[in-house]
């Protein structure tokens, strides 16, 4: 059962007075099938930079994809299962459920490790997680902030305990 998030969005009323316009439990939730215990949680996406703040739609409701727009963001929590729970999963395929199918790096035996057009900040709400490069590895914990620029990465949760991260996505240049 993935983590229940409450959202909060504002906006403006008929008079153009600040309003709230959504209080609830965020609603676009992805539990990845092929992956146990891997949740998204999108909150939020814009579609243009710069960002539209007009209207009273929910942004978020949408399939959720791994990336952004090209010139877009998506404000996302993910929670990550311990790697017992999940190791030995098709990857491949929830990186397929997820609109990412060219993400993933065919030649690692990592099965998570992927790149992406983004440059993602990574805030670590709860547990541990080690953040893996091609040149090492660190362990982040609760606070700790990750700049993730583009880069081949994965994730790895060795404890008991889920991790829970909040993940600012917004497009990038490609790197080479």
């Amino acid at each position: 059962m993935a983590w229940r998030i409450r959202r909060v969005v504002t906006g403006h009323d008929a008079h153009n007075r600040s309003a709230f316009l959504m209080d609830g439990l965020a609603p676009n939730i992805k539990e990845m099938a092929s992956m146990p215990g891997v949740a998204l949680t999108d909150l939020w996406e814009t579609t243009s930079a710069p960002a539209d703040n007009t209207g009273s739609e929910d942004a978020a409701a949408r399939p959720v994809k791994l990336e952004p727009p090209s010139v877009g963001s998506i404000l996302r929590i993910v929670e990550f299962p311990p790697d017992t729970m999940w190791k030995g999963a098709d990857a491949a395929k929830a990186f397929e459920s997820i609109g990412a199918g060219h993400a993933p790096d065919k030649h690692s035996d990592d099965p998570m490790r992927h790149k992406t057009s983004t440059i993602d900040y990574i805030i670590v709400l709860k547990g541990e997680i080690h953040a893996i490069l091609d040149t090492g590895e660190t362990l982040l914990k609760a606070g700790d902030v990750l700049v993730q620029r583009g880069t081949m990465h994965s994730w790895s949760v060795r404890g008991a305990e889920p991790c829970i991260v909040a993940a600012i996505l917004i497009g990038a240049k490609p790197h080479p």
